[in-house]
């Protein structure tokens, strides 16, 4: 099944949702597969300075893992294509506006947007709006 490239529907059906956990971002500069595994991250992403965790902060804070903000995650529930255009810009540029800022990570089948957790309803009902204007 192939997602939806027209922005239109993206922005109209997205039914943002948000997580009832928080997130952490945190970096380790080396790393066994086996340990980033125990640590159950909900995304990984390597860079040249060292592997980038999202993890629950609970998990987090259990290894005492650096990080500097807490995040909660909003995932947009309709199947966006990886080729849709303008979807994280319309998002983004939504929040911006309000002042919030948004990481985007996009997935297979959807995307999810990590907004500071003491902005997190504001950023929920502004996607929303935002869906419903569309």
């Amino acid at each position: 099944m192939s997602g939806i490239v027209k922005l239109d529907e993206l922005l109209k059906n997205m039914r943002p949702v948000i997580s009832e956990e928080e997130y952490v971002f945190c970096t380790v500069k080396s790393f066994i597969l086996d340990d980033v595994e125990k640590l159950n991250p909900i995304c990984t992403f390597k860079e040249d300075e060292g592997l980038t965790l999202i993890l629950e902060k609970n998990i987090a804070q259990k290894y005492q893992f650096h990080f500097d903000e807490i995040f909660k995650k909003i995932t947009l529930q309709i199947h966006s294509s990886l080729q849709a255009v303008g979807l994280t810009a319309a998002v983004s540029t939504a929040l911006a506006e309000k002042g919030i800022s948004a990481n985007v990570v996009a997935a297979y089948y959807h995307d999810h947007i990590f907004v500071p957790a003491n902005k997190a309803n504001e950023a929920l009902n502004t996607l929303q709006s935002l869906s419903q204007s569309s």
